[in-house]
């Protein structure tokens, strides 16, 4: 088993640390949080070992679990991987380019591993389907969100856009060739509603709208794609495909054809892919713990998370063009 600690114990980090004690791969050591009322809290409660400095946790792991808030990532990180710990990091993988880029090369300087926590590609709804989206063209994205104060720290493309970017990141097998946006600040001092065209250089394009100040919560995502469409409802766990294929030479009665104007005729085919529920955290936890012991690239590399984050700031720089 590996040792893990935690740094930061609000909303995020207690669920974290929570599931690392309930994990058969890991040890969960203790955590630490530099507001102490709070840190004390916790430990009272739950009975988690809090040690009295970041220093004195991360001596103590194999893994540093980092879910403190994106400002602090980088410093966090430094310290963990200068010391030889493998991270676990909360999306974004930084606040800036720069840190991200610094945190990759210290992580292969110091030969390890980490996985940046975009909790979505565990998601059952995406992964009953991911291995169908093949070549998408058009994509649609809406993930919009009742208002919280946590997380208008940095821009809604940094709290809830870069969940969506990260997803199409996956899927796209295609360099970014453009991206246009739009933002606007409606109670926070940061864009809290966003629209960002991206557009590959295959062709493909991606259109995202995420909103902080939303009435309801919705995280949906459509693909399109030759001869197939895929939705993904990332918040009600459901998935649907629907195939066109060539009409049989005697098709079924009930069965549903389209025809274009060359009178090429097509079938449609619906397909509902069994979706098993999960715990999509402990999941993205346990599979850095098998990367690490198989010595194989995280699902979620810091490459892939950095990426990310480089795509989020192309979208954050339209806002002041």
């Amino acid at each position: 088993m590996l040792k893990a600690g935690v740094l930061g114990a609000g909303h995020l980090g207690k669920i974290h640390l929570r599931l690392l004690q309930e994990s058969e791969k890991y040890e969960l050591v203790g955590f630490y949080d530099p507001f102490t009322e709070n840190a004390k809290k916790v430990a009272a409660e739950f009975g988690y070992t809090l040690f009295n400095s970041i220093e004195e946790l991360i001596d103590a792991v194999d893994v540093v679990d980092i879910v403190t808030p994106t400002l602090s990532h980088f410093d966090c990180a430094k310290q963990a991987i200068e010391k030889g710990k493998h991270i676990f990091i909360e999306k974004p993988i930084t606040n800036t380019l720069q840190e991200a880029e610094a945190i990759r090369t210290l992580a292969s300087q110091y030969h390890v591993r980490g996985q940046v926590g975009h909790v979505e590609r565990f998601n059952p709804a995406f992964t009953a389907v991911k291995d169908v989206i093949d070549t998408p063209m058009f994509i649609e994205t809406h993930r919009l969100a009742e208002f919280n104060p946590r997380g208008t720290d940095v821009p809604v493309v940094l709290d809830l856009m870069i969940h969506d970017i990260d997803i199409i990141l996956s899927v796209v097998k295609s360099k970014v060739k453009n991206v246009y946006a739009s933002g606007v600040s409606v109670i926070s001092e940061t864009p809290d509603i966003a629209n960002a065209r991206i557009e590959f250089e295959n062709g493909c394009v991606a259109n995202l709208t995420s909103s902080r100040i939303s009435m309801k919560n919705m995280r949906k995502s459509r693909f399109f794609q030759k001869d197939a469409y895929i939705s993904v409802d990332f918040l009600e766990k459901k998935s649907e495909v629907v195939k066109m294929k060539d009409v049989p030479e005697k098709p079924d009665e009930f069965a549903m054809i389209l025809q274009n104007a060359e009178g090429v005729k097509k079938q449609i085919y619906f397909d509902n892919p069994e979706v098993t529920p999960n715990n999509a955290i402990l999941d993205e936890l346990e599979s850095f713990a098998n990367a690490i012991h198989t010595n194989t690239t995280p699902i979620v590399s810091l490459t892939q998370g950095t990426e990310a984050l480089r795509v989020a700031h192309m979208v954050i720089d339209c806002f002041n063009k």
